[in-house]
């Protein structure tokens, strides 16, 4: 009896010393974060978990609401693959009001978007969808239309930017207008010429060329070598403020901005792309922002490359654009046209009603850029164990940068123990650094992790190596 009891107070105290160590390992990697001159006074959130089990292998305030940056990404397009589907394709249609007679349209024919990002943009080829349009309109019987050719982007409401975003984002190409119909990435490169220092840069041209677009030009030329510049402006608005800096004597230096009027500009180039196929349109291009009421009839349906492939561009790349199209989408659910509010009341509910609430987060837009929007690490980490086991789980993979091989993941951890070992999602603004994703380990277990720091005082290059440096370590105790 002695030696039993003896042996049940041996195990006793043996878990009461690996419990002991387990909180030293917890508390000696989480002070790389919290000791370290770039993010000790930083707004932290960590929390790291086993993925077969649960356990909880480090935490620390894992449930403060932080501003995620990019990584807001993932509950976007994780949320998009699980009510959609990654074979999912978004439809755009041409339609026609009026009648066919004799090879005539005597009515107007309509671009109706809803929401497909990849017209015209860099990751999906060209601009060949105009050839594939322009013969299902000759095969209707249309030789020449009576009227116009117009973009309509009323799926969505009139919010074109997030109420949430900064003016000093807007017109960049990072924070383009976002509208039902995207075309060219909604993007425009503008060509300056540099020239001496103190000089102010020359507008070339723009490509795309857009038809009227104007600019107050105040671009200097300096010693940096760099872009510096800046674009300012709001959706529809012809017109662009030019600011900041860029190499002097440089010869021609690209920038890139917005296209203020997408829908506008791909209502132009299928005009233009009809007449030069000798189908003549009469009037000038022209794009509705609110539903005509008129009755339309459907002339050809194209549609997007697949949800996943869309899905698997956002996340490597970090494409805000993308994400915000798929944002507005989901709001369609709760009545049309699409709305911001409605769009993070769906993404709210969603995921609630799968055990991961984050009706008490912020989300104000779908890509991250509001600074206002607050998720934890407790949100992101129930969320990446959701979808480790859902059937979209492949794709959702597939999406993710992988540390020192890909995406904005490429010099994350490179020639590094983790090199090749972490998928993951980063999120980046000025003094912001997070990452959410996983960590494989040598048994075949995986760690659940995000690290969410914000407002750390060190520049993001100091704070990624405090988290590349925190990562570490937890790897090295648990494999």
């Amino acid at each position: 009896m002695r030696l039993q009891q003896s042996n049940i107070k041996m195990r006793h105290w043996i878990t009461i010393i690996s419990l002991l160590l387990a909180v030293q390992l917890q508390a000696s990697s989480i002070n790389i974060l919290t000791t370290a001159s770039a993010t000790k006074n930083a707004n932290i959130g960590v929390l790291v978990k086993r993925l077969s089990t649960g356990e909880v292998v480090d935490g620390y305030r894992s449930t403060n609401l932080i501003p995620p940056a990019s990584t807001m990404k993932l509950f976007t397009t994780a949320t998009a693959l699980e009510q959609l589907g990654s074979d999912y394709h978004i439809p755009t249609y041409l339609k026609y009001t009026g009648t066919i007679e004799q090879s005539v349209l005597h009515g107007d024919l309509y671009i109706v978007g809803q929401g497909d990002p990849t017209l015209g943009g860099n990751h999906w080829g060209s601009t060949n969808f105009l050839y594939q349009w322009s013969k299902a309109i000759r095969q209707a019987g249309i030789t020449r239309i009576d009227g116009s050719v117009i973009g309509d982007v009323s799926y969505y409401d009139g919010d074109a930017i997030s109420p949430g975003w900064l003016y000093e984002d807007m017109g960049n190409y990072y924070a383009p207008g976002i509208f039902a119909l995207a075309y060219m990435d909604n993007t425009t490169n503008i060509l300056l010429r540099s020239g001496a220092i103190g000089s102010v840069a020359t507008v070339i041209r723009t490509i795309p060329e857009i038809p009227g677009l104007q600019f107050e030009n105040h671009i200097r030329c300096t010693e940096i070598n760099y872009d510096g510049a800046y674009v300012h402006g709001l959706p529809y608005q012809n017109c662009r403020y030019l600011t900041g800096s860029i190499p002097s004597n440089h010869g021609s230096f690209g920038v890139k901005g917005d296209i203020p009027n997408p829908a506008l500009l791909l209502a132009q180039h299928l005009t233009n792309h009809l007449r030069h196929e000798g189908i003549e349109v009469r009037d000038s291009a022209k794009y509705i922002a609110e539903d005509d009421r008129k009755a339309k009839t459907l002339l050809y349906t194209h549609y997007s490359d697949s949800l996943g492939a869309i899905v698997v561009a956002t996340n490597q790349h970090s494409i805000n654009l993308n994400a915000e199209m798929l944002f507005r989408n989901l709001g369609a659910q709760r009545g049309l046209p699409c709305t911001i509010h409605n769009a993070s009341e769906v993404v709210k509910q969603f995921w609630h009603n799968r055990g991961v609430d984050i009706f008490t987060a912020r989300i104000l837009d779908g890509c991250g850029l509001a600074p206002q929007n607050g998720l934890s690490a407790d949100n992101f980490v129930n969320l990446l164990t959701y979808m480790a086991r859902s059937r979209e789980h492949t794709s959702f993979m597939q999406s993710l940068p992988v540390s020192g091989q890909s995406g904005t993941l490429k010099g994350f951890l490179a020639k590094t123990e983790l090199d090749g070992k972490v998928h993951a999602k980063s999120g980046t603004i000025k003094g912001t650094k997070n990452y959410a994703g996983y960590i494989e380990l040598p048994d075949g277990d995986k760690l659940v992790f995000a690290i969410l720091v914000n407002s750390g005082s060190g520049t993001n290059k100091q704070i990624q190596h405090a988290i590349e440096q925190y990562l570490l370590d937890v790897y090295r105790h648990c494999k």
